[in-house]
C-alpha cells in the first residue's frame, strides 16, 4: 500500500535554512509504502520492527499532506503511527531538521523509555512537538505577541516558555522551562493534530553521538522502537548544518530572547526576534 507524504524540505544556500523566507518553503512528495518487515531472521532488518518505507521521490511541490490520486491514503499510515504511540511506544519519525523520536509526552512510562533508548542522562530536558500554535497556550506560558509564534512556527526552531499546569509534570520534572516545535513538515503536523496531545520529541540517536539524516544511521536503536517512518534524506548528508538540528531560543522573560542552542537556522530566528518584533538580548 503506497502513500504520499509532502514534506518540506526546501533550504537554502547548502540544503540548509538561511534566511526567513526559506522557512516557509515546501518542496518534494514523498511516496511512502506501509511495511511490516520479516520476522528478524534477515540480516540487518532492525529486529524486526514495523517500518513506513520511502519507495521513490516524484517531482512537484506544496504545502499540506494530501494523498496522490492513483497512489492510496496515507490516512492509514498516520493511523498505524498513532497507535503505536497510544499503546505507550517510541517511534522514529522525520522532521524538517533531522530524525526524531517521539512518544506521548502525557504518558510517563513513555518518557522514560525514551530516556533508556538515547542512554541520555535524566536531567536533560526534552521538547514537546505540537501540532498547531493554539496548541502551544495550553502548554507553555506564551509571553510573546501571537504574531511572532505565526513568524518563527511551523519552522526549524523550539521556543522555550515556562511551562503551563496542563504538561505531564513527569516531563522535566527538574525545571519549570519547557521548549515548544512546530516542524516544518506535514506528515509530523498532522501526527500532532490526530494524537490530540503534544508529542515528546528528541534526536535519533544515542546520547553523545551525531545527530542523524536517514533511518540507516540509527539502525542500532531500531529494536527498542515501536515504528520506524522512513521519510527517505531529510538534508544533504555532506553538510555538517544539517545536523545542528532546530534553533532553540528561550522567551520566557518577556520582551526578551536568548540563544540556548545556534541550529541550523539561527540568522532567520534572530531577525525575526530582534529585527521585527523588538525583542532584546
Amino acid at each position: 500500500m503506497i502513500f504520499a507524504v509532502d514534506s518540506p524540505r526546501v533550504r537554502a544556500g547548502a540544503g540548509c535554512y538561511g534566511d526567513a523566507g526559506s522557512m516557509l518553503s515546501w518542496a518534494r512528495p514523498l511516496l511512502l509504502a506501509a511495511m511490516r518487515d520479516q520476522a528478524a531472521t534477515a540480516a540487518g532488518d532492525g529486529g524486526g520492527v514495523r517500518r513506513l518505507r520511502l519507495l521513490r521521490q516524484s517531482a512537484g511541490a506544496g504545502p499540506g499532506l494530501r494523498p496522490r490520486p492513483g497512489v492510496g491514503d496515507w490516512s492509514e499510515v498516520l493511523r498505524e503511527t498513532v497507535n503505536v504511540l497510544q499503546s505507550g511506544c517510541v517511534v522514529a519519525v522525520p522532521t524538517d531538521t533531522i530524525y526524531g523520536i517521539a512518544c506521548l509526552a502525557q504518558n510517563s512510562e513513555a518518557i522514560q523509555r525514551i530516556y533508556e533508548i538515547k542512554g541520555r542522562k535524566t536531567d536533560k530536558p526534552l521538547a514537546i512537538s505540537v501540532g498547531n500554535v493554539e496548541d502551544i497556550y495550553k502548554y507553555c506560558k506564551v509571553t510573546v505577541p501571537d504574531q511572532v509564534l505565526s513568524d518563527l512556527l511551523p519552522g526549524p526552531v523550539t521556543l522555550v516558555f515556562k511551562r503551563s499546569d496542563g504538561l505531564n509534570r513527569d516531563l522535566n520534572p527538574f525545571t519549570d522551562l519547557v521548549g515548544v516545535r512546530i516542524p516544518e513538515h506535514a506528515f509530523m503536523q498532522k501526527l500532532a493534530q490526530l494524537c490530540g496531545e503534544p508529542l515528546a520529541l528528541t534526536s535519533a540517536n544515542v546520547s553523545s553521538r551525531t545527530s542523524t539524516l536517514t533511518p540507516e544511521e540509527f539502525k542500532d536503536i531500531w529494536p527498542s522502537l515501536g515504528l520506524v517512518v522512513d521519510g527517505g534524506p531529510v538534508g544533504d548528508m555532506m553538510s555538517p548544518e544539517c545536523r545542528l538540528g532546530s534553533t532553540v531560543v528561550n522567551l520566557a522573560t518577556p520582551g526578551k530572547y536568548s540563544i540556548i542552542r545556534p541550529g541550523c537556522a539561527f540568522t532567520a530566528t534572530v531577525d525575526i526576534l530582534q529585527k521585527k518584533h523588538g525583542l532584546s538580548l
